[in-house]
């Protein structure tokens, strides 16, 4: 890990306040773990529910004058903003790697996607529409604009630390709402250092704010409890979301949840079963499964089950697992203890149930936390990691004989944020799109995620959609004005 001091010494540790770096009301800090080694890298302020309210009286008291400031403004502060992030490029997918572990190739590929959602909200400013029209009756003009929700908060998860605030910053700040930020307590540092960036793209102090905490039920709790909140935006665990969003009714606030998912993987008997390897190997081992989006049930069809488990059992074989800054590693730490063990949990549940290893199945040695990456077949239904959501390197191959059972197979399940399959044949690749419970598809491609795409789910896979044209939408209140003639 050598090399990277004068990195760790240049990112800001303390609260970002009012445009700068404050320390915590209670004068607490708390550690930032390299998962790779499971040593400390340096530590943050710990924020509390007085540096909270302090974050959004300041958030509170600029957002008029954000709200008013021209969209073209609000457009070339977020284009410099990502340009900023362009030239520190670098720096951030090195953070990235330090602070959640995955490879220094995979941080690169965040940072490239994570400021991309600044980029593309920075050219959405600009095209907030309305509408005026003439009431049917004759009596007058409809007209309809949109307006900023108001002070927002957004609750950021640790697998992505870039992607997962810039997906929500770059739409608040472009439909002129302040926001504050509560980043996961494992990976603080990359939104620290986006927060500089982007008081160095000339953002007033206020309109952003990062509070890292390790309370943060009660910090969250308070704020939602603020009237002058008027927006939660989460991404994480469906049982959390569910609080939150049993919470958010007391203010009637308006909420954006990205919660879970349990993505089916299927695989038609006329797939390329090279090319549905590949996208395999993507939609699985990318950010070493940690991915709400990632496959987590392979159902294969089973004329082919036998060479698509053999072909990937040899693609994983190669993966190099390691410290995700060491040339040549493609596989890297889960972010802690914790995730390991329960990673290790599933995998023992499903093989003393009678499912069979056919590669990996066992933690690595230390230090840090390490799971080798693993294919699993035969798993019987009542196994749990067919139901709950892996969130490690874990493959788990089911076997289907019909399209219709497969298809079944992949909704039986409460989530529905992404599927993917793979066909060569075009009527079942629409047939088949429209017939899984998803939010999205990908039909012969592992990757789907895309700024100018939404991303969002169904069922409890949560509400609304980030990026895209519909992203800004989740910001904006709709006003009718109805007018004389």
């Amino acid at each position: 890990m050598t090399g990277f001091s004068t990195l760790l010494t240049a990112v800001p540790t303390g609260l970002w306040i009012d445009g700068s770096s404050h320390e915590s009301s209670s004068g607490k800090r708390f550690d930032v773990m390299n998962p790779a080694t499971g040593e400390v890298l340096t530590t943050v302020a710990d924020g509390t529910v007085t540096d909270a309210r302090r974050a959004l009286e300041s958030a509170a008291k600029v957002q008029p004058e954000w709200a008013a400031t021209a969209p073209r403004e609000r457009s070339e502060i977020l284009r410099r903003a990502w340009e900023g992030v362009m030239q520190r490029s670098e720096e951030f997918a090195q953070l990235i790697t330090l602070e959640m572990g995955k490879p220094l190739a995979e941080s690169r590929g965040e940072v490239a996607y994570g400021g991309e959602f600044l980029r593309w909200f920075a050219e959405e400013a600009v095209r907030i529409g309305g509408r005026t029209t003439t009431a049917p009756s004759g009596n007058g003009h409809i007209m309809v604009v949109k307006e900023p929700v108001g002070p927002a908060l957004a609750v950021t998860p640790w697998n992505f630390p870039l992607a997962m605030g810039t997906r929500k910053i770059g739409p608040a700040l472009a439909a002129g709402c302040t926001m504050l930020v509560k980043p996961a307590e494992d990976t603080p540092l990359t939104m620290l250092l986006l927060a500089q960036v982007f008081a160095e793209a000339g953002l007033p102090a206020g309109v952003l704010s990062v509070l890292p905490t390790l309370d943060a039920p009660t910090v969250v709790g308070a704020l939602m409890a603020d009237r002058r909140l008027r927006k939660i935006s989460f991404t994480g665990s469906t049982p959390v979301g569910k609080a939150i969003i049993a919470q958010s009714a007391e203010q009637v606030l308006k909420t954006s949840m990205e919660l879970g998912g349990n993505a089916p993987f299927i695989v038609f008997d006329d797939a390329d079963i090279d090319a549905a390897v590949d996208g395999a190997m993507a939609a699985k081992m990318r950010n070493g499964g940690e991915a709400c989006t990632a496959a987590n049930r392979f159902l294969v069809h089973n004329s082919i089950r036998e060479d698509f488990t053999r072909t990937l059992c040899a693609r994983i074989a190669l993966t190099t697992v390691g410290p995700g800054y060491e040339d040549g590693v493609m596989l890297g730490p889960l972010i802690n203890a914790k995730q390991r063990d329960r990673v290790a949990a599933l995998v023992d549940d499903a093989v003393a149930q009678g499912a069979h290893v056919r590669t990996g199945g066992a933690a690595l040695p230390g230090p840090g936390y390490f799971y080798a990456p693993t294919v699993i077949d035969d798993v019987p239904a009542g196994a749990r990691i067919l139901t709950e959501e892996i969130f490690g390197p874990i493959a788990v191959i089911v076997g289907f004989d019909t399209e219709a059972e497969a298809i079944a197979s992949a909704n039986a399940t409460d989530y529905g944020l992404a599927a993917y399959f793979y066909t060569q044949n075009l009527d079942r690749a629409s047939r088949v799109a429209r017939a899984l419970e998803v939010g999205m598809v990908g039909v012969n491609r592992g990757v789907i995620s895309d700024a100018a795409a939404p991303f969002g789910g169904v069922k409890q896979s949560g509400l609304g959609s980030e990026g895209g044209s519909e992203g800004i939408a989740e910001y904006l209140n709709t006003k009718y004005i109805a007018l004389t003639p």
